[in-house]
């Protein structure tokens, strides 16, 4: 592949057209001509973390030097793509842009990536058998099944590493036992006490420290995507993260960041919470425990920006927005979808015509 920039490096060696991002060889490939070349990483380039208190002012930049980006007038979505990209509909809300594309704004620049590893007739495969599960999905769903039912885009997040030194105050419960006496009648009415054993708790003041070791807490940083549907695309293979790469983006379209920073960090601290709250449990120890006062203190906090991908397709029925998702490494599909009217009046219909049958027949 030609050096140069990101421009020069995307055009076809064979036919000069632009090449795309190919998710089945992980490598460059022309539309046009079939050329293929791999995506070539710069050697000193490496996943790295960032202090979060000392952002790098030189951090601030576009996806690449070409890069474009459109804001969604309906859902206020900000999506960045490399040309010969259109902007076309809204992958979040599938209502028509109108708006211009402008060069991209600054933004945090994105430390790695997954690239796509599930091709698009392959995510819109496994749409059909999502499909095929859902009874009395309107027919319209039927079109995020097809090829061009689904966008590809890379949706941000960010990830959390630090330390903590948490103290606290609570309350160890142990268990004792006392014997009490209670009267028991037999079958002949008769009546006498018998000994029984009865737990009790005894409660003693306690305190201490605990330390706690995050890394790669993984937040997202957009607001266009239901968060339950986006989390239960889980788990991403961090381990394979790629530095990034401007070619990755080739033919696809990446969200710019909804969450800032310090926001996303707020609710990183949510989850690092309460992974501290469990080991503040353990040491309390006991039979029981109550925690009182809770005081974490953070350090060595850094952070990335990640670009993850999947398959996104979005339509409207009867005013609302639905969202179907594929984790563009797994395969795994999240989505929403309304009930037919129409289907589920016309299988009532046919039960009912279906028990008038059986009972002629049985007559």
């Amino acid at each position: 592949m030609a050096e140069g920039s990101p421009a020069q490096r995307f055009k076809c060696t064979n036919c000069s057209a632009d090449m795309e991002f190919d998710p089945a060889s992980g490598g460059l490939k022309c539309p046009y001509c079939g050329t293929a070349e791999a995506v070539v990483e710069q050697p000193a380039k490496a996943v790295s973390e960032n202090p979060i208190d000392q952002v790098d002012p030189t951090r601030f930049g576009k996806l690449s030097d070409k890069a474009l980006q459109v804001e969604c007038s309906t859902c206020g979505s900000i999506v960045g793509f490399e040309p010969p990209e259109v902007a076309g509909s809204c992958p979040f809300c599938a209502a028509k842009i109108v708006m211009q594309a402008k060069s991209a704004d600054p933004l945090i620049s994105p430390d790695a990536l997954l690239p796509f590893s599930v091709p698009k007739d392959n995510a819109s495969g496994q749409v059909r058998q999502w499909l095929a599960s859902r009874w009395f999905a309107p027919s319209d769903l039927n079109k995020l099944a097809q090829p061009d039912g689904l966008s590809g885009m890379y949706l941000p997040f960010w990830t959390f590493d630090a330390e903590a030194l948490t103290t606290y105050s609570g309350e160890r419960g142990e268990y004792y036992y006392e014997t009490e006496y209670i009267l028991v009648r037999d079958a002949n009415g008769r009546e006498s006490r018998q000994p029984r054993q009865v737990r009790h708790t005894r409660w003693y003041p306690t305190s201490g420290r605990v330390e706690n070791s995050f890394d790669d807490i993984l937040i997202p940083a957009t607001k266009s995507v239901d968060r339950g549907k986006l989390e239960a695309l889980d788990p991403w293979d961090l381990p394979s993260l790629r530095p990034y790469e401007p070619a990755y983006l080739a033919g696809f379209k990446a969200q710019r960041y909804q969450a800032e920073l310090p926001e996303a960090f707020e609710s990183a601290k949510g989850r690092m919470e309460a992974a501290i709250r469990q080991t503040v449990l353990r040491d309390i120890g006991g039979d029981e425990q109550r925690i009182h006062s809770m005081t974490p203190q953070y350090s060595n906090i850094t952070f990335k920006h990640l670009l993850l991908p999947v398959w996104l397709g979005a339509y409207r029925y009867q005013g609302k927005v639905y969202q179907v998702l594929v984790n563009a490494r797994t395969g795994e599909v999240q989505g929403e979808r309304p009930y037919s009217a129409g289907k589920i009046a016309l299988a009532v219909i046919a039960a009912i015509i279906l028990l008038i049958v059986i009972f002629a027949i049985s007559r």
